[in-house]
């Protein structure tokens, strides 16, 4: 008699999934069949409200909500999938002479250190398994720093990429794969307010302000920027066994900005 083979459902975490590009990585993942725990300081729109994802409320900018977060993820098993894309800026324009320490404080929580204590908290059970996926979504500010609006951002971005390369020769061993994605510009809330913001350097001109963007990226080859669903769709790959044999590698997805890497 053959023994019957359990097959079980993927288990995604995504952090930051409730809303932008988080929650278009969240829906990817559910459609290819995973089931995805979306971790996020507030619910948002769609799929974590109407029960079709997991919904775990944390800021993940604080180490003891953190680790409860990571707790709830862990009384359902180790996670096969862990994406990282909690992340922004929301630093005034003005380069160095206008970030102080809350500030440097705030966007290295958010867009390094978030990842690292989730990481630390989940990866042993991930090693114990024997298999898993973790994607830090980056961005190509790390090559290529706007110092005008997000100085101390691209800074914390240029920190996770690193952090990404390590990891993932550490983890190699114990079946875990480790990728950053880094995109460039993409069409979200997050990034009308950074015109916003720097709107107020051009006297209210948010024509100036958006062409200040785009010429300070050196221009968008593309000529437009991707979609959160084109980024998912990147990160779905990474998590495939299609990928299997990517490791450490940071994917740009810029629409041809970042011209070498």
């Amino acid at each position: 008699m053959t023994a019957k083979i359990e097959v079980t459902t993927p288990r995604a975490i995504v952090t930051g999934g409730t809303r932008g590009t988080g929650a278009a990585v969240a829906r990817r993942l559910r459609a290819s069949g995973m089931d995805v725990t979306v971790i996020a300081r507030t619910p948002g729109d769609g799929d974590a409200e109407n029960g079709a994802v997991r919904f775990v409320p944390a800021d993940l900018t604080d180490p003891d909500a953190a680790a409860e977060a990571a707790r709830r993820v862990l009384a359902l098993g180790a996670p096969d999938v862990l994406v990282h894309v909690a992340g922004g800026s929301g630093s005034p324009a003005g380069g160095f002479a206008a970030l102080g320490e809350a500030e440097w404080a705030r966007e290295l929580d958010l867009n390094l250190l978030s990842a690292v204590r989730l990481d630390r908290a989940l990866v042993p059970a991930m090693i114990e398994a024997g298999r898993g996926t973790i994607i830090h979504v980056a961005s190509i500010q790390a090559r290529m720093p706007l110092w005008d609006g997000t100085l101390a951002y691209a800074a914390a971005k240029a920190a996770l990429r690193t952090y990404s390369k390590g990891l993932a020769g550490q983890l190699a061993a114990h079946g875990i794969r480790v990728n950053s994605v880094s995109p460039g510009g993409i069409q979200t809330e997050a990034a009308d307010r950074l015109v916003e913001r720097l709107t107020e350097r051009f006297d209210g001109d948010g024509d100036a302000a958006w062409d200040s963007l785009v010429a300070a990226l050196g221009g968008v080859p593309l000529g437009r920027f991707a979609t959160p669903e084109e980024i998912a769709d990147v990160i779905a790959f990474l998590a495939s066994d299609t990928a299997a044999s990517i490791l450490g590698a940071d994917i740009v997805v810029d629409g041809g900005t970042v011209r070498t890497t």
